[in-house]
């Protein structure tokens, strides 16, 4: 959260707890992890899924929900998306899935991580303030 990067992905056609557990696997992955990190999300089903909580509690991460019906709670990541749907999907017309996972994985991994500017951290990537950082 403090520099504003995706460190973890998943894109598929359906929303499933499988899905998450992509996501939530390549993030611990980016990291090194301590005990007792923080892990948010929305009220999903797939984030409540015991398969997804089992995950998180075997990798010693301790869960936080959003409250129900409360978009402020998860604001960092609302905002990701609005700016994902506005750059990328919007704009964009996807033949395939496989198109879809490319362009995702170009804005999040080359320009959304270690290109776009943020407000938050000073007007640098993500990328740029971690270097800063360390």
């Amino acid at each position: 959260m403090y520099s504003r990067r995706i460190v973890g992905w998943a894109l598929d056609s359906q929303m499933t707890e499988e899905l998450t557990k992509r996501a939530l696997r390549m993030a611990l992955g980016q990291r090194k992890l301590r005990p007792g990190l923080i892990v948010h999300s929305d009220r999903g089903v797939q984030y409540r899924a015991q398969g997804y909580q089992d995950l998180l509690l075997a990798n010693h991460c301790r869960p936080s929900m959003s409250r129900q019906a409360n978009c402020w709670d998860n604001a960092a990541m609302e905002s990701f998306f609005s700016r994902l749907k506005v750059e990328l999907v919007y704009a964009g017309n996807f033949e395939s899935i496989s198109q879809a996972k490319s362009e995702v994985f170009a804005y999040i991994e080359v320009f959304y991580n270690r290109i776009r500017r943020h407000s938050a951290i000073g007007y640098v990537s993500p990328a740029e303030y971690e270097r800063k950082c360390a």
